[in-house]
């Protein structure tokens, strides 16, 4: 057998993460692939012990509510524990057909197509929608899903800078000389910052240099707006927008995806996406539980839970602020579920993750390249069903920990 004068598998040993990773483990400070031993709630069982849940997208609460576990077994007791296809062949039950169809109700849109998961229906999107010769103009903090599929389309991808709107209008004068079709996709909600997109501005610039628009409404739908549609309905723009995104395991309490559109768009993706067709189904438990969550959220309880998670979002914001976090602060003053932290050095930024999860606060930690360089984070977020007494705790341990840390590691940005 011939030799290989270059190992593929080379890459796994010593890449730039490893020494890090390595560190991390001996010192048992690895914020990452920690064990959950029951629900996802307010409060979790989480490694042999019971920790305050501040870092989840289960935004509304809704994966421990009995109607959503209904939704779930009902689907399982009828169809069974999978689907073993595609919906293009024999994965689709009347459950994807019913949840479609009141997705496009939410969403006022003409049609709607589920995906097994968010990550696939963005990359349905962007892989089909997109081919040689287009553009795609991207903001620099869009969700990994996003460049993936700009990646897989081969299209020219000009990124700008996060939500700089002068930095837009470059990029779209500089597409309108590419050629091809033009996409402009961005997040709605970012995942990482919490903050809203100015879909406003986005949506004029893209009509004047006659560019489509695609927002992912992942961490929006079930949390912004009257009808918790998401932020091009909180910022009234939903009629410009050409084709949303969103998923079932954020507010949802599922695990699966979507994209609601005009229905010329929606059929063809029906019929010419690879990622939409050459993937199994989603199963009938998560399609169920979606069904139920979203029809709490389109309930007369929906605006209840809506304003609840945003309220509690509120309060730990203010609260960590006072206690002397640097905390993001949003020009628009849009509150969204997510409360980042800001502690700058990546290494720091672990050690307090741990320090808090010794003190029964679980927390997301966000390192580089997550976020920009020195931009380490603790990602906070709340749900709708966080009372005060445990949000209290949770920023009692927050007060305690801070003064050690900072006795020990030096002061954290303010």
């Amino acid at each position: 057998m011939a030799s290989l004068s270059h190992d593929v598998f080379a890459k796994v040993r010593g890449h730039e993460r490893a020494e890090q990773l390595r560190a991390a483990r001996e010192a048992d400070v690895l914020p990452y692939f920690r064990t959950l031993e029951g629900p996802a709630g307010p409060v979790v069982e989480m490694e042999g012990a019971e920790r305050i849940m501040l870092g989840s997208n289960n935004y509304l609460g809704l994966t421990g509510d009995e109607r959503v576990i209904q939704g779930a077994q009902a689907a399982l007791s009828k169809f069974g524990t999978g689907l073993t296809g595609s919906r293009l062949l024999n994965g689709t039950i009347s459950l994807h057909l019913e949840l479609e169809q009141e997705i496009a109700e939410w969403m006022g849109s003409e049609e709607a197509l589920v995906f097994t998961t968010g990550h696939q229906a963005n990359l349905a999107a962007l892989g089909t929608l997109l081919a040689p010769g287009d553009t795609v103009v991207a903001d620099s903090g869009d969700h990994a899903s996003i460049l993936d599929g700009c990646l897989l389309s081969r299209a020219k991808l000009r990124a700008f800078r996060h939500n700089r709107m002068d930095k837009l209008e470059r990029s779209l004068e500089k597409a309108a000389g590419d050629g091809g079709g033009v996409l402009v996709v961005v997040d709605g909600v970012f995942s990482m910052e919490g903050d809203v997109a100015p879909l406003g501005q986005i949506t004029e610039l893209c009509a004047r240099y006659g560019a489509r628009l695609m927002v992912d409404e992942a961490h929006g739908a079930g949390v912004l707006g009257a009808r918790g549609a998401g932020a091009s309905e909180l910022l009234g723009v939903e009629d410009r927008v050409d084709l949303r995104m969103g998923t079932f395991s954020k507010s949802l309490a599922s695990c699966g995806g979507f994209l609601a559109g005009d229905h010329e768009v929606i059929d063809y993706l029906r019929v010419q996406s690879r990622a939409f067709l050459f993937t199994a189904a989603a199963v009938p438990a998560a399609v169920g539980a979606a069904l139920a969550a979203l029809r709490i959220v389109r309930s007369e309880e929906g605006p209840q839970l809506l304003a609840r998670v945003l309220d509690n979002a509120a309060y730990l914001h203010a609260n960590l602020r006072e206690l002397g976090f640097k905390v993001v602060e949003h020009e628009d003053d849009h509150m969204t579920p997510i409360v980042p932290v800001i502690v700058g050095d990546d290494w720091k930024a672990v050690l307090l993750w741990r320090a808090l999860y010794d003190a029964g606060v679980f927390v997301n930690v966000a390192i580089h390249p997550a976020v920009p360089p020195a931009g380490a984070l603790l990602r906070t977020s709340v749900m709708a069903t966080h009372d005060r007494a445990t949000l209290d705790r949770a920023l009692g341990a927050f007060a305690a920990v801070k003064a050690d840390f900072e006795a020990q590691h030096g002061p954290l940005p303010v």
